[in-house]
C-alpha cells in the first residue's frame, strides 16, 4: 500500500487552522481521500492529558525548557501511536500543528533557539518530516483579537502571553517559511475563511498530483 500524505496546518493563535481543517477534511473526503484529522498537543489520550499540563492557564510558571520537552514528548506518543499508523495506511494526516510550532514558540519566541529545539524534536520523531505545510500567516492582534470574539473558543495560557511574544512566534513561522520553502506553503489567513479553504485545498491537490 502507498503510503500517505502529511499535512500539517500551522500559524499563531486564531489562525483559524481548526476550522479549515474541518472544512479540507470533508473536501478531501467528497473526493475520494481517506482523511484523518487531529491536533497537537494531543491527539490520542496520553497526549491530550500532556496538553492539560502545558496549556493550563495555572501553570505560567513553567520553564520555557520544561515547556519544550512536554511538546516534544506528546509529540512522540501521537505520531507512534496515531499519525504513523494512518500514514501507513494510506492515509492523509491533516495534523494541526507538528515540529514547526515547536521551533517558532519555544525555539525563536521563548529564545531557547530553533536549533536546538530541533535537536530535542529529532529525537522524538526520528525522520519523519511533513510532506507539506500550510503556514496560516495572520498579523498578532487580528489573531488575538479573533480568540476575543470567539467565545466558545478555549482560552489558553499561550493566550495570556503578551502581545510582544506572540509577535515573536510570527517573526519565527516567517523565518521557517523562508528556509523550509520547499516544505512550508504560506497562507494568507486574514482572507476570508472560504477563501483560505480554497487555497489551501488547491496546494494539497497540487501536492497529491506531484
Amino acid at each position: 500500500m502507498k503510503r500517505g500524505l502529511f499535512i500539517t496546518i500551522e500559524g499563531p493563535e486564531g489562525a483559524g487552522k481548526t476550522s479549515v481543517i474541518q472544512m479540507l477534511k470533508q473536501g478531501l473526503a467528497e473526493i475520494g481521500q481517506t482523511v484523518t484529522a487531529t491536533r497537537e498537543p494531543g491527539g490520542i489520550s496520553i497526549s491530550e492529558q500532556i496538553r492539560e499540563v502545558i496549556l493550563n492557564k495555572d501553570h505560567t510558571s513553567m520553564d520555557g525548557r520544561t515547556e519544550a520537552l512536554l511538546y516534544a514528548a506528546a509529540r512522540r506518543q501521537h505520531l507512534v501511536e496515531k499519525i504513523m499508523p494512518a500514514l501507513q495506511e494510506g492515509h492523509i494526516v491533516l495534523c494541526d500543528r507538528f515540529i514547526d510550532s515547536s521551533l517558532a514558540y519555544q525555539g525563536y519566541a521563548r529564545g531557547l533557539g530553533m536549533k536546538e529545539v530541533y535537536e530535542i524534536n529529532q529525537f522524538a520523531i526520528g525522520e519523519l518530516m511533513p510532506d507539506l505545510t500550510l503556514l496560516f500567516d495572520v498579523r498578532p492582534e487580528v489573531g488575538l483579537n479573533r480568540i476575543k470574539a470567539h467565545g466558545e473558543r478555549e482560552v489558553n495560557r499561550l493566550d495570556l502571553e503578551a502581545l510582544s511574544f506572540h509577535e515573536k512566534v510570527r517573526e519565527g513561522y516567517l523565518q521557517l517559511a523562508e528556509q523550509f520553502s520547499e516544505r512550508i506553503s504560506v497562507i494568507n489567513a486574514e482572507a476570508e475563511v472560504e477563501t483560505v479553504y480554497r487555497e489551501s485545498l488547491n496546494r494539497i491537490m497540487a501536492k497529491m498530483n506531484e
